[in-house]
């Protein structure tokens, strides 16, 4: 059994397509199916070394030209996808240009766009309607065809004109070319980027993934992940290949691939297994039937000293969890109760008035949750912003636990109605996810106590169920994590608060007029601004209007803790990893 590892976890990926997989369960997967052109050197988040390129592009070597705007990457030779197809500079090409035609909302290519755009935009279909004055909406119906000739037309000269010539085959190079400089362009290329993972071109085409024509494209713009080919399979060169994904049992198998470029892994085949319960993955970490487990840090003192249990803990992550607002639920939404403030449910704007946001913020108990909950394990931040990064200012406060204030406000809300006539609303947490379960109880817990006529329902789903409420925007508030796709503060502020934010969508339409307004000038102008000190400065003002504004309650830093057998060799914390390297992990009994 020493070439067999067993990874418990909680929940399943949502997908394993990498153009719209963006979630940790998912990642860590794609992670070890597919490489990138590049990797981080070890622990390091500055450093790079060479994976499907031969070299990293520096100004030295002279792969990085034309002020920053052009990359040259040289594709290694000989390289074999899964399939048996040999990697070509063309696979690589295809890769960026699918998953920018696709450009799946509530997706990661948001990231390749706006640094290919130089920062200008942020999804394909801005790109589109800026560069052809005609909103994408109205060029291509609701059944994927061309409203029009003139539309037709400019969708295929849109492809010609300005996504094809980002990405270009020179020889054995690829050569991208930014329109403008985007300092985080390697970090969002480099591998455990999931999103600029290498495809199987070829195999792409015959399975019914974009052609690789101008003439067309649109047909899969903004597909739903069961309408990709890449959907449960995959189609990479990494170490590992996908053999089986059981839904049913959340269980995902993996197995070694033998002509993995760099010679096989260690290990012939990797689990990874979801099992929401504690108790259940506890039980199979003491009996030795699982090698790394995820145990929540409320139960720290019961594998501390466990036999043959090895704990690697307090290392910094580049991560945040916060609780957000969605400032007008979407209709059809089953948790909002009546959807009027009549006692029995909420308004769809119920989280648009700041009073009931502010009250909220002081029901949050932070100190003690970090103690009782996550034993220790967690850090107190004034925003969504890890602490350590540029722009991070310990000046500005971190959440007040204040029930009186909290009173006060409730009072102010709707004109004082609210206080009066009461609420409903349910709040989700996903199955298995015990520090998020516990937030929400506290949050109900706390404003129950304050008014007889509050209630809130706090309710568990899977993992999927609760992406897929919280994307459609039916939750009237939700916890969540992020966890950086790229060391710059650009990566936490443009997500919660910027309107074209990964997040932003999941907090209704009021909200993105208040982005649009009040903060989107500033991160655009600080992405672009090549002074830290004058970025440093403007992300402390979008900071500033985040607290005064209540746009959300940042609830802690992680600190990691990790728990492995300790016969597992190989494993160590990485801030840009959402899962285990099987490559670099072996066992020795």
């Amino acid at each position: 059994m020493e070439r067999i590892l067993t990874e418990l976890t909680f929940g399943e990926p949502e997908t394993l397509d990498p153009h719209y997989c963006y979630e940790t369960a998912g990642g860590g997967v794609i992670l070890n199916v597919y490489d990138n052109l590049i990797k981080y050197k070890g622990d390091s988040v500055t450093e790079f070394e060479p994976m499907i390129s031969t070299e990293v592009p520096t100004l030295e070597n002279g792969l990085i030209q034309d002020g920053g705007t052009k990359y040259v990457f040289p594709i290694r030779e000989g390289v074999k996808f899964h399939t048996g197809n040999v990697l070509t500079p063309y696979d690589v090409e295809y890769s960026f240009e699918r998953g920018i035609l696709f450009d799946p909302a509530g997706g990661p290519m948001w990231m390749i766009i706006e640094a290919l755009s130089g920062g200008d935009y942020a999804s394909l279909e801005d790109w589109f309607e800026a560069w052809s004055g005609m909103a994408y909406s109205d060029a291509v119906d609701e059944n994927r065809e061309p409203t029009s000739e003139e539309a037709k037309a400019k969708l295929i000269a849109f492809y010609n004109e300005v996504i094809d010539p980002l990405i270009e085959v020179d020889g054995n190079n690829v050569v991208f070319t930014l329109h403008g400089p985007f300092a985080p362009f390697m970090w969002i290329i480099s591998h455990y980027a999931g999103w600029s993972a290498i495809l199987d071109s070829t195999w792409a085409k015959e399975n019914g993934a974009w052609d690789g024509n101008a003439d067309g494209w649109w047909k899969w713009h903004d597909l739903q992940p069961e309408e990709t080919p890449f959907h449960s399979v995959d189609a990479g060169s990494g170490p590992f290949k996908v053999v089986e994904w059981d839904r049913a049992q959340q269980k995902v198998i993996l197995e070694r691939f033998d002509e993995y470029w760099r010679g096989p892994a260690k290990l012939k085949t990797v689990i990874i297994w979801g099992i929401d319960e504690y108790s259940t993955r506890k039980a199979m970490l003491e009996a030795g039937d699982a090698d790394i487990v995820y145990v929540p840090t409320q139960y720290k003192d019961q594998v501390v000293g466990m036999p043959g249990v090895r704990i690697i803990d307090g290392y910094p992550t580049s991560a945040i969890t916060s609780f957000h607002f969605n400032w007008k639920v979407k209709e059809g939404s089953e948790y909002i109760g009546s959807g009027r403030l009549d006692g029995n449910g909420v308004p769809p704007e119920f989280f648009s008035d700041v009073h009931v946001r502010k009250a909220f913020y002081y029901c949050y108990d932070g100190r003690t949750f970090i103690e009782e909950v996550l034993n220790g394990y967690g850090k107190l931040v004034p925003t969504d912003l890890p602490e350590g990064y540029l722009g991070f200012d310990e000046t500005l406060p971190v959440p007040e636990f204040n029930l009186a204030k909290a009173a006060a406000e409730f009072k102010k809300a709707f004109d004082g109605q609210l206080w009066e006539k009461g609420f409903k609303l349910t709040l989700l947490y996903n199955t298995g996810n015990e520090a998020r379960q516990t937030a929400a109880e506290m949050f109900k817990f706390y404003i129950e106590s304050l008014n007889p006529k509050f209630h809130i329902d706090v309710q568990g789903v899977q993992w999927p169920t609760y992406l897929k409420a919280q994307r459609s925007g039916l939750m009237p508030a939700f916890i969540i994590g992020w966890l950086a796709d790229y060391p710059d503060p650009h990566n936490f502020l443009a997500t919660y608060y910027a309107s074209y934010g990964i997040y932003a969508s999941r907090q209704g339409e009021p909200f993105l007029e208040f982005a649009k307004e009040n903060i989107d000038e500033l991160i655009t102008a600080a992405v672009k601004e090549t002074d830290p000190a004058k970025r440093d400065e403007l992300y402390k003002e979008v900071q500033r209007i985040a607290i005064e504004n209540t746009l959300g309650v940042p609830l802690y830093m992680p600190l990691g803790f990790h728990v492995e057998r300790d016969w597992v060799r190989g494993w160590y914390p990485h801030p840009l990893r959402s899962g285990t390297n099987y490559y670099e992990v072996y066992k020795e009994k």
